[in-house]
């Protein structure tokens, strides 16, 4: 399987290092798909995090609100301001942690709103200290609570630096003002969470329904490999359906059908793999459409629809493979 560029995994609109242009509606956004229109900052500092000044919020100031931010008011931190608006009571992130937020963005000094994830209705996902983000963001949300609301005032050395981001509209002198709600954080350690779903057909292979982050457990039947492709609920999640445009992030297990050996695995890497379902084997793409965020699947892949009679590392060819496959997120 292939995995998708980190970069192409960021969703678009999001505040990212690579380049800015404009989006499906037509407005100027910073979109991690586009070229750099402009030379790469140099790397941000890394200093000590202050408390202050953020303008304050007018509204919307609940978690999960879109909020309003009032227009900054005298002169800015020349470093990166965070203030804690709500502490929540999740698990802790951490640098490679994949963060699931939803954002509001604008400019200090004409509380211009660059960007939010909140009209979309859907939180923006991304890895942790990857560069797959502005460093303003990758330096404070470290070690910050899933549900917690924090507000960000980044300079521009945390941000795009003296040449600014002129198709998004921020000057090289732009301090930039962000909402971030932390929604959830996966990390090698995550697992499916939904109902356990009783696997009764004694032709098909067990998947345990473990969700301590360990690798499940698969033991294959001796019987023959089905002919067609099988996708069923080990655990059944209660997210959206994926469709198959989607690109998601995931934990899988792989094994040979025809001994049960094990050719691939996030859990022995201890690494999510990130992927589109258009870069992945036909197996993948149509055994993960319409099943649900938070699920794990078992999915058989006959030959034709995996690698056919082309032989991987670990994988001979015409070989019928057996995943466990964790939906942990769309990206």
């Amino acid at each position: 399987m292939r995995r998708r560029s980190v970069l192409l995994a960021v969703p678009t609109g999001l505040l990212t290092l690579a380049g800015c242009g404009d989006d499906k509606s037509g407005s100027d956004k910073a979109s991690p798909s586009k070229e750099p229109t402009s030379p790469t900052p140099s790397p941000a500092p890394s200093g000590k995090i202050v408390s202050g000044p953020v303008p304050p919020i007018t509204s919307g100031s609940e978690f999960g609100d879109k909020p309003k931010i009032a227009k900054g008011t005298g002169k800015p931190s020349s470093t990166l301001a965070v203030k804690t608006v709500i502490k929540g009571d999740g698990p802790t992130t951490a640098k490679k942690d994949f963060l699931q937020v939803n954002y509001l963005g604008q400019i200090w000094s004409s509380a211009k709103v660059l960007d939010n994830s909140f009209d979309k209705k859907k939180p923006a996902t991304f890895q942790l200290g990857a560069g797959q983000v502005i460093p303003g963001w990758d330096q404070a949300l470290v070690d910050r609570k899933v549900g917690s609301r924090l507000e960000l005032a980044v300079p521009p050395a945390y941000a795009y630096g003296k040449q600014g981001q002129p198709q998004a509209g921020i000057k090289g002198t732009d301090t930039l003002v962000f909402v971030i709600d932390i929604v959830n954080r996966f990390n090698g350690k995550s697992s499916a969470k939904g109902g356990k779903v009783a696997q009764s057909n004694i032709d098909l292979p067990k998947v345990s329904d473990n969700t301590d982050g360990k690798a499940p457990t698969i033991t294959v039947p001796k019987k023959a490999a089905p002919k067609k492709l099988v996708s069923e609920y080990v655990i059944e999640g209660d997210g959206a359906e994926v469709k198959k445009s989607d690109a998601l992030l995931v934990q899988y297990k792989g094994v040979l059908w025809k001994n049960g050996k094990q050719f691939d695995a996030t859990y022995k890497r201890g690494e999510l793999a990130q992927f589109s379902l258009q870069q992945v084997v036909k197996g993948w793409s149509q055994g993960l459409t319409g099943k649900k965020v938070g699920s794990r699947v078992l999915i058989v892949v006959p030959p034709e629809l995996g690698y056919k009679n082309e032989a991987k590392p670990g994988i001979p060819a015409n070989s019928t493979l057996v995943f466990s496959v964790d939906i942990l997120a769309v990206l």
